[in-house]
């Protein structure tokens, strides 16, 4: 899938971030920024099924890459600078920047994978998202429940999906009152079946947009 238009780069407190736009196919209805996992890029293949589902159903798709990534990193920043340089994608987009929604009519919703899902997570109230899509949400470290991570996903008033892996070492989160959890076969790369991922975000795009 070939993105829109060249890769724009987005001044954030902590160095460049860079967003690559996918184009809604029809009518616009939303816009989607989504991130990366900790490790991971934006060419994971779940955040390639997710995007093509995304604008098949009428959503712009940004492509986010935090800004050690864009500085050749691997390892990950801090959560607090990971959370800033996505706020600050987040205004960009809202201004128009990645050259759609220059009005800022569309409902804005974020996501992303692994720590790219908690980034969203723990951001959501503040971009003011209409909704997050999770993929590989990691509720807990490999062996350590003791970790828990679900107070980021329950810390979120938006309708929430949630794509996870029914071997996933992370674990795997229950369902609540606006969160929908799909449990695929596979683990947490959510390789093994990538056309469940396409319909549960198809099917959660469908609900959420009317």
């Amino acid at each position: 899938m070939s993105p829109s238009r060249a890769p724009v780069e987005i001044d954030t407190p902590h160095g460049p971030a860079r967003v690559t736009l996918h184009r809604a196919q029809g009518r616009a209805r939303a816009l989607l920024l989504l991130g990366h996992g900790a490790g991971g890029g934006v060419g994971a293949p779940d955040l390639v099924v997710a995007t093509g589902a995304a604008t098949a159903r009428g959503v712009h798709v940004g492509l986010v890459e935090q800004p050690y990534r864009v500085a050749g990193r691997r390892a990950p920043a801090p959560a607090k600078q990971l959370d800033a340089a996505w706020l600050a994608v987040v205004a960009a987009a809202r201004a128009g920047e990645l050259g759609v929604d220059r009005r800022g009519r569309l409902p804005l919703l974020t996501g992303g994978r692994s720590s790219g899902a908690r980034v969203a997570c723990r951001t959501a109230a503040e971009a003011g998202a209409s909704g997050v899509l999770c993929l590989a949400f990691p509720v807990h470290p490999p062996g350590r429940p003791d970790k828990d991570r679900l107070p980021e996903l329950d810390g979120v008033e938006a309708p929430v999906l949630v794509v996870q892996g029914r071997r996933d070492p992370f674990g795997c989160p229950e369902p609540a009152a606006s969160r929908d959890v799909v449990v695929l076969d596979g683990d947490h790369s959510l390789k093994a079946d990538p056309d469940g991922v396409r319909t549960a975000v198809t099917t959660w795009f469908a609900h959420l947009l009317g």
